[in-house]
């Protein structure tokens, strides 16, 4: 499995932006379908934006307009800027890579927090 690092987190006040980062350990973004999820205390996990090894996005309807997913393959680097932050963005984001159509490498997480 791919080891993936996340970083770029923090605090920042409503309506400020952040910009995730996710560093691959090798050159995956040609094989595998890569995701940014997360999961605020005491709710499920949900999925924030995805891109596939095509290179098509998705975003979830909470965060469509605010967030872009992207990849730089020279990097090995997944990417999360997320402008126009609310409190309700608050949760711990996790990077994950699919290659065979189920998301079986993740990273540790890293908490983003919106401060009203």
């Amino acid at each position: 499995q791919v080891q993936l690092v996340e970083s770029g987190g923090g605090e920042v006040q409503a309506g400020g932006s952040l910009r995730l980062s996710c560093q691959a350990s090798e050159s995956i973004f040609s094989t595998h379908d890569m995701a940014w999820y997360r999961q605020a205390p005491g709710m499920q996990r949900e999925l924030v934006a995805s891109i596939t090894s095509g290179g098509i996005t998705y975003s979830a309807d909470s965060v469509k307009g605010r967030f872009t997913i992207s990849a730089d393959s020279d990097k090995n680097t997944l990417y999360l800027q997320m402008n126009s932050l609310k409190p309700g963005d608050t949760a711990v984001y996790t990077c994950a890579a699919a290659q065979w159509g189920m998301y079986d490498s993740w990273g540790r997480g890293i908490q983003v927090t919106v401060s009203s």
